[in-house]
This record gives C-alpha cells, structure tokens and sequence, in this order.
C-alpha cells in the first residue's frame, strides 16, 4: 500500500506540474452584437479575450455562411472596426480591420459551407466512398436564414447560439427542425460539464454543432459537415491524430484529432481546431448514443472556390496571392451504427483556440486506478513473503533432533 501510495504521490506531482502553466492564464472575455450598428437583421458577434498582454479577437458571423476569425494581437488594447456600409454592400474587401493593425501577429479562418446528406444503404458510413446517386443535394448554409443571435446571448455563461434553417426548403425538411451553432467563450481553464468533456483554456472557444429535429430525406441517412479553413502561403493545414490515454471524460474515445498549420518555421504559436472523434445522437450525450467521426485530409480549394464574404471583408481581394485556402470534411457515424433518423438529432464538439491545443493528463480517478493496479500486488508480494516466513518459522520451531 506504501508503493501505491507513493505511485498516487508521484503521478499526482507530474500533473502538477504539467497542468501548472495553463492552471495560470486567465483573460477578461466580453462579447458585442453588431458593434456599431443599430439593426439585428444580420449576426455579427465579436468575443473579446484580453489577458497576459495580448488580445484574441473571434468575430462570429453568419453574413453568407458561418464563420469565425480568430485574430491573436501583441497588446490588450487592439480593437474590431467594421464599416457596415462596405461590409453589406457589393465592395466589402477591408470592411473588417483590427486597430492598431500592426499588433496583428496571427489570423486564421474558419467557415462551415454545406452540410452533405446521403443515404448509406450497405450501412458502411464510408462518406468518402459513396456513390453519387447515393447523395441528396447538400445544404448550402450561406442559403439559410438565421434567427437573431442577440436574443441568445448569455453574459454569465459567455455563450451564444446561430440558428438556422434552409430557405429554400420545398420537402419541409425544417418545417420543425433547425441547423445551430453554439458557441462558448472561457475566461480560464476547465472542463466542459457536457460530453465529450473537452479539456479548454482561456485561448480557445467551443463551437456545437448541431442538427435538430431536420427530417432525413429518406432512409438510412448520415451527415458529414464541409468547412473551410485558410493559412498563410508559407505553412499549410495538417490533420494529426493525439492519443489519449485517458477516457474517463470519454469513454471508448481514445483519440483527439487536431487541425493545426504545417508552419514549422513560425516564431508565433499558432491557432488550432480540436476536437474528439466522437458525435452524439442525443441530447444528453450518453454513451449508447455515441456517434464515431471520421475526417478527411485537407484539400486545396484556392482555384475552385470563391472565399466568403467574412474572409474577404478581413483578408481583402487577392486572398489567394497570399493564403492557402483548403476544405475538409467530418462525417459522422460507424459502420453498422444507427442512423440519423432514430433520434433526428446529431450534436458535434470542437474547440477553436490559438497556441498550444489543450492536454489531457491523467485523471485523479486514473491515477487512483493505477496505484490500485500496480500496488496490489506489491502488497500480496510482501504479505506472501511474510506469511511464508512465519510458516518457515514456526516449523523450525517444532523440530526435535534425533540422537
């Protein structure tokens, strides 16, 4: 018990310390509808995150399809400038500026185009590998109409909610039904009371996404969600895989897949997506309704496809002069698993955020399982040793010599 105890001891100072730095990051988050201007007809939602001697900016919008910037900025006194006027109209390149622009240091995008529909007869959820005739036209999110996200907005919990439906809906798929974004700011590092529990930081943000109560437009529907993401001209996006050893939070998902720049060179850290590879098929999150998902590489997008409005508005005219603009996709569901249609619902988790991608590092519960494991037999070692000992002894003891 004493070996266990002294593992307990041990596995418990490592996380210390490997917890510490991120145990101290704090930052004032604030959030703004629609700064400088009066009208709710559009959602344009900027997060705020001062602290530490930086800003990070994340502006919200579902100005065309949805998207968020994240703009990282070397003073706590840089701020979000939107010319409206510019930014509404048929010249929107430079609507979006930060100010003082030279305290930009980093920016990245991040947009969520279409949602692809598609019926999975041989039950396989391999997206990648399915047949054209086998796909519904996909939702084009820069076609729906979203509800005002003023009235969502929570400042205790620094959250707020997108929601919308397809405009053009002739199968009455959304007659009660509804595609949403819910977004989370943090102010200092935690744990999310909701699966998947992801571990966050006061530099990232929670996107949920999540389709509610759309009607499938035939049997044995699944989803895969298309996004689109940039990066300077000198480092690429990577998808990369991170093992975690620890499931309690999760369990049976032991992978966290992270889409990060390929810019080895950057004197800056960098920004980053997050996410397990898990979605769910209800509300509650529970493990029954587990929904593995699967995402694709990267691919370059930057001739075939036409920046939205957002990115143009920050990053100007000639964006592919000088970033990479690429796509990727997550589909969600396994092989021989349910179907959308059980519970038409689909709830997806991941984390936006600038430096280093949060950590899992062994759980209090783990390490107790672990000293367990690994002490009990010591102590059955020891308390053999000393029973047979006693036995050696006591037959020693009763031994009469013969003459």
């Amino acid at each position: 018990m004493i070996a266990g105890l002294r593992l307990v001891l041990v596995l418990l100072g490592l996380r210390g310390l490997l917890a510490a730095p991120e145990e101290e990051e704090t930052r004032q988050v604030s959030m703004q509808f629609n700064p400088g201007y009066a009208s709710s007809s559009v959602n344009l939602l900027h997060t705020r995150a001062v602290g530490n001697g930086s800003t990070i900016h994340y502006v919200w919008s579902t100005i065309g399809a949805p998207t968020v910037l994240l703009i990282y900025t070397d003073t706590e006194h840089s701020d979000l400038r939107v010319n409206w006027s510019k930014l509404l109209s048929g010249d929107h390149y430079g609507a979006i500026a930060i100010e003082p622009a030279s305290s930009v240091l980093y920016s990245t995008a991040l947009t969520f185009t279409r949602i692809f529909e598609y019926k999975d007869v041989n039950n396989t959820a391999n997206f990648s590998g399915t047949a054209e005739k086998n796909f519904y036209p996909p939702y084009d999110l820069s076609n729906f109409v979203w509800e005002n996200a003023n009235n969502t907005i929570n400042s205790s919990s620094l959250s707020f909610r997108l929601t919308g439906a397809n405009a053009n809906d002739p199968n009455g798929s959304f007659s009660n039904g509804s595609v949403s974004f819910r977004v989370s700011a943090y102010d200092r590092p935690g744990r999310d009371s909701s699966s998947p529990r992801l571990l966050h930081t006061a530099n990232c943000t929670k996107l949920e996404f999540m389709i509610e109560g759309v009607r499938p437009r035939g049997n044995h529907s699944r989803f895969a969600l298309e996004m689109i993401t940039l990066e300077k001209k000198s480092g690429r996006k990577k998808v990369r895989s991170v093992r975690s050893i620890d499931d309690e939070y999760t369990p049976t998902i032991f992978e966290v897949m992270e889409l990060v720049p390929d810019a080895l060179n950057s004197s800056y850290a960098l920004g980053y997506f997050q996410w397990k590879s898990v979605a769910y098929g209800s509300i509650n999150g529970s493990r029954a309704d587990a929904l593995p998902c699967v995402v694709y590489d990267p691919q370059n997008m930057n001739q075939t496809m036409t920046a939205p409005r957002i990115i143009q508005a920050f990053y100007g005219e000639r964006l592919s002069d000088h970033y990479n603009v690429e796509a990727l996709n997550v589909s969600f569901g396994i092989a021989d698993g349910d179907f959308y249609e059980k519970n038409k619902f689909l709830a997806w988790s991941a984390l936006v955020g600038y430096g280093t991608p949060p950590r899992d590092s062994f759980s209090i519960l783990v390490i107790c399982i672990m000293a367990v494991a690994l002490g009990t037999p010591l102590v059955l070692l020891i308390i053999g040793a000393i029973v047979v000992t006693c036995l050696k002894k006591k037959v020693f003891s009763t031994y009469q010599p013969i003459n």
